[in-house]
């Protein structure tokens, strides 16, 4: 009897293979919509951003070397954008026309900006502009409009110059506050003169600290000399910063960009349109960062604030009764983590205006109220008189430390506006070893005030052998503290 041959498996497959075929041609569609959803689309920015970008070239007359070779300008902002000399360079012929020779040697930079307001004003970089002596900005039409420089903010790196036109298209400014690090950006500029170029990349990061003043955005977005001053845009076409810094050991681009944050820069800008210049406030003092170890000597526990090593003579931070040694941790409420949190919250202060510093002094938290100055960058007064004096020296109880230290007179107090320390008269071994030298004026130990040699002695006698002191110490006019442990 024949024996019928059947296949069933082989059947089954290949009726599996060809509906997984049809699956798959039935969703390749969904799935390149999909994935076409997950990437952003600039286009649609370019459009609406764009035409408010400006090319910003700028002329600055100098002294030119004989025999000096020619540089285009391209390199010429690279080098001024990383603070190196930039040669001499003669004036090239306008476009479309001639040199003028009459003019002299000229110092050519090549940058961007962005229109703030149809009646013309611009807003870039600082260091764009910085020195020169005719601005020249280039519309996205190929008009080429000269510009008066409003103001210049080195300090935050910020500028607004002015052209003679009216309705010019105009950027929407954003809340860089509300920026969050992984969201797309975009940023359009003029790298290496070629204008109108856009690149695209995430935020990074936020609140870095590379600029005096201001907390900075990071993006991976490509930025290269001649971006800078231009916007940097989010995906609702708003401007939340100005491209300013690079991070570059070749002089190009590494992945690692920086913005100004508009918040900031429009207050900036609104100062510079107002008076030409910004104000800021004055506090008086030198801040510094507080280490982990010495926060947990202090009783501070968290690493939090901005220890005043240095208060200026006459200023409102002394008038106001801060000491060296104190440590900010708020002004008027808000934390101060560092003290770069410290210089940027007292700057943005309105001159006159009274301020709360919530300061944490020998183990307690206390509040001062200070009336802000105006910051006018003036040169800083020089030390104070030397601290020696006659006092009699004594000999420190525990001798493991290597100090002497003896009294100052009433009339070295009064030199020194000093209510209480005793000054070093030597330092050796441990005291030697932790930076201690003849001099020095200890003003508390472990968060107590010394105002003697007895009394001195007495606070270090009563302390934990099995801790390191933490001493308040005053050089010339500069206060920071000092960890020191006794050798066993």
């Amino acid at each position: 009897m024949p024996v019928e041959k059947r296949h069933p498996p082989a059947r089954a497959s290949l009726l599996l293979s060809g509906t997984a075929l049809a699956l798959a041609l039935a969703l390749s569609p969904a799935l390149a919509t999909a994935q076409a959803r997950e990437l952003p689309d600039f286009s649609q920015l370019v459009e609406r951003v764009g035409p408010a970008v400006v090319n910003i070239r700028t002329a600055e007359k100098v002294k030119a070397p004989e025999g000096q070779p020619e540089m285009n300008e391209q390199m010429q902002e690279l080098l001024r954008r990383f603070g190196l000399p930039v040669p001499n360079q003669r004036r090239g012929a306008p476009r479309g026309g001639v040199p003028d020779e009459d003019e002299g040697p000229m110092r050519r930079g090549v940058g961007s900006g962005f229109i703030l307001s149809a009646d013309g004003y611009v807003l870039t970089n600082a260091h764009v502009v910085q020195g020169a002596d005719e601005v020249i900005v280039t519309l996205t039409d190929k008009r080429e409009l000269k510009a008066k420089i409003i103001g210049a903010d080195q300090r935050s790196d910020v500028a607004v110059v002015k052209v003679e036109a009216s309705g010019l298209p105009v950027v929407k400014v954003g809340d860089s506050n509300k920026a969050k690090v992984g969201e797309w950006v975009m940023a359009i500029g003029s790298p290496f003169g070629l204008e109108n170029t856009v690149t695209a990349g995430i935020i990074s990061a936020k609140q870095r600290d590379t600029g005096e003043l201001l907390p900075l955005i990071q993006t991976d977005v490509a930025i290269n000399p001649g971006n800078s001053g231009g916007p940097l845009v989010n995906m609702r076409g708003e401007v939340i910063g100005i491209n300013s810094q690079i991070y570059s050991q070749s002089g190009g681009y590494m992945g690692i960009a920086f913005a100004i944050p508009i918040a900031d820069a429009i207050r900036v800008a609104n100062d510079l349109r107002a008076g030409g210049r910004v104000v800021r406030g004055y506090l008086g003092v030198l801040p510094d960062d507080i280490t982990k170890e010495i926060a947990e000597a202090i009783g501070l526990g968290k690493a939090q604030g901005a220890v005043i090593r240095s208060v200026i003579a006459g200023s409102p931070a002394e008038k106001a009764g801060v000491e060296g040694g104190d440590v900010v941790v708020k002004v008027d409420g808000k934390t101060v983590e560092k003290a770069a949190d410290l210089r940027r919250l007292v700057a943005a202060v309105k001159p006159g205006a009274k301020t709360t510093l919530t300061v944490f002094r020998r183990g307690e938290t206390r509040d001062l109220t200070v009336t802000i100055g105006e910051d006018e960058r003036s040169k800083r007064p020089g030390a104070d008189s030397d601290a020696a004096g006659d006092g009699a020296a004594a000999a420190v109880p525990s001798a493991a430390l290597g100090l002497k230290v003896s009294d100052l007179t009433e009339a070295q107090r009064k030199e020194l506006k000093l209510k209480s320390g005793v000054k070093v008269d030597a330092a050796t071994g441990a005291a030697g070893r932790a930076g201690l030298r003849e001099g020095d004026l200890i003003l508390s130990v472990d968060n107590v005030e010394v105002a003697t040699v007895k009394a001195f002695q007495a606070q270090v006698a009563k302390a934990d052998k099995a801790k390191a002191l933490s001493l308040v110490v005053r050089r010339e006019d500069v206060t920071s503290f000092v960890l020191l442990k006794p050798a066993r």
